[in-house]
């Protein structure tokens, strides 16, 4: 069984008015010419590269992921996402930062740079507003750990 709403007297206004105006499109990305989508990787990497030109980070990371990218080292490879950790939206993003301090500088001092690091290179380079980094820093490095490693290694010239 069909109902009809409609009687042909309404159907054939309808024809001879002008059709309703669509709402205009928004416009996507600033100029209205397309949208730019960031992957999450591109972010976590950018924030990874910022972090490892502050000075007194010795490595980013936890134990288990410092001990693959010394693996991946190894063979030509390396990580620059190892230890960052990006929620990103459509405007801003999210930072977990987990990292490494050479002995003997402020721990707040470096996590206070490196985030002011993060900031600037996701802002600047990205152009998304950053909510916050979070870092975490896990172990400090003492230079004397590496130089009981060198002692233990034979000579590579007699």
């Amino acid at each position: 069984m069909t109902t009809q709403t409609q009687t042909p007297a309404d159907v054939a206004a309808m024809k001879t008015s002008p059709a309703p105006m669509a709402a205009p499109a928004q416009p996507k990305g600033k100029d209205g010419r397309g949208a730019t989508t960031v992957d999450d990787a591109v972010v976590a990497k950018i924030a990874g590269i910022a972090i490892q030109e502050i000075d007194g980070v010795h490595a980013l990371g936890g134990g288990a992921a410092r001990a693959l990218g010394t693996l991946r080292e190894k063979v030509g490879q390396k990580d620059l996402t190892q230890g960052v950790s990006v929620e990103v939206g459509q405007t801003q993003v999210a930072v977990d930062v987990t990292l490494v301090v050479e002995y003997p500088h402020p721990l707040q001092d470096v996590a206070d740079r490196a985030r002011d690091a993060v900031y600037t290179a996701i802002e600047d380079l990205v152009g998304m507003e950053v909510t916050e980094v979070n870092i975490t820093i896990t172990d400090i490095h003492v230079p004397s750990d590496d130089a009981e490693e060198d002692a233990n290694q034979e000579p590579r010239v007699a």
